[in-house]
């Protein structure tokens, strides 16, 4: 599943330090704007703790968690899409994402001065906003440019393609996003090969200074009631503990450190479980002595295209699939206590996999 999720804000608003503690390569962080010349990628396991509650029931060689990619792109800035700051080259990667986590600037620090002088993460949110929407509106107006010709030589399909961009380019130029505009399922082939930035699904992370970090402050009030009523997840995240509870080695100095901070669980694991959701995918399971390993699929897959997940000759030689619910196995505790409680489902091609189930393919190739 090479599907990214990119992690994008105003200069100086902490995504480096956020990203630094979930992925496993490292991007320079430090106090000057702009001074990023590119944008850093790296592989974030998915915490799930059912793979520690499957190895209570079946003892195990290794446990392997799935993963997902953050690409880390430098802070944008007010003209970014006429190539302020870094400008366009960052704008293109943002293009290639497949979904948003976008950081918002929820702390003071006199130290950190802010690129406008002041801390408003509701203007740093418009500011980013209206960059996308302006790269998206000149996308748009090519397109109506291209399909207005082929329009007048009688392309009727042409002619609603042009409709429909009509109404994405009102949309744009009133300051809203792609994924507002409610359109008709069929006409949106119009602008899927747009790769629109405002149409990607967006979580938002509001970094906050460590006494905010459980109940948040007046700048975590101000998003939330900014987007109140959008289908959106918003996070608080204290990204200076979480920096320094990725620097420690031993799980119990961990725990002993979020007790301290009166958290349950590091903040970026909720991030990397939103935005793995996000992402549309969900989690099945292989279980057996020699690993217990969680695999990535995207909702709605098949139980032959799961299977083609861990390697094309088990797609190919497709037979069936062998299911037990994760809650079941848990519950029941063996593979063995499953069958005998009727649990124990066999499937065929066209079952569509949930998440959670654990799986045994049968195949002949």
């Amino acid at each position: 599943m090479a599907l990214q999720c990119g992690i994008i804000g105003i200069t100086n608003v902490g995504k480096t330090t956020i990203f630094n503690c979930i992925s496993n390569t490292k991007g320079e962080t430090n106090a000057y704007a702009f001074s990023a010349t590119k944008s850093n990628i790296g592989v974030v396991q998915v915490p799930d703790p059912r793979l520690q509650e499957l190895e209570k029931h079946q003892v195990t060689d290794r446990i392997v968690h799935t993963s997902i990619e953050i690409v880390d792109i430098p802070g944008l800035a007010k003209g970014s899409n006429k190539g302020e700051g870094v400008g366009n080259k960052f704008l293109a990667d943002i293009r290639n994402t497949d979904a948003l986590i976008h950081v918002l600037r929820c702390f003071d620090n006199d130290a950190l001065p802010h690129i406008e002088g002041s801390v408003d993460p509701v203007r740093d949110l418009e500011t980013i906003d209206l960059e996308l929407q302006v790269k998206d509106l000149e996308s748009v107006e090519k397109k109506i440019e291209r399909l207005e010709r082929a329009a007048r030589a009688g392309d009727k399909d042409a002619k609603r393609g042009v409709e429909v961009l009509h109404v994405y380019r009102e949309h744009f130029e009133n300051f809203n996003n792609a994924r507002s505009l409610e359109v008709k399922d069929d006409d949106r082939k119009f602008v899927d090969d747009l790769f629109l930035l405002t149409m990607k699904p967006v979580i938002y992370v509001c970094n906050v200074d460590e006494k905010s970090a459980v109940s948040g402050n007046k700048y975590v009030e101000k998003v939330r009631e900014f987007l109140k009523g959008q289908s959106t997840e918003i996070l608080v995240i204290a990204g200076d503990i979480e920096a320094e509870i990725a620097d420690l080695e031993s799980r119990e100095d961990r725990l002993a450190f979020l007790k301290d901070a009166g958290l349950t669980e590091p903040g970026v694991d909720k991030l990397v479980r939103a935005a793995y959701k996000m992402l549309n995918l969900r989690t099945f399971f292989a279980v057996g002595p020699m690993e217990i390993r969680a695999w990535t699929i995207k909702v709605g897959m098949t139980a032959p295209q799961a299977s083609g997940v861990i390697h094309s000759d088990l797609e190919r030689g497709f037979i069936r699939a062998e299911v037990m619910k994760y809650n079941d196995f848990v519950r029941l505790g063996s593979e063995h206590a499953c069958k005998e409680a009727g649990r124990f489902f066999v499937e065929g091609k066209n079952y569509i996999v949930e998440d959670g189930d654990i799986l045994h393919i049968r195949f002949n190739v």
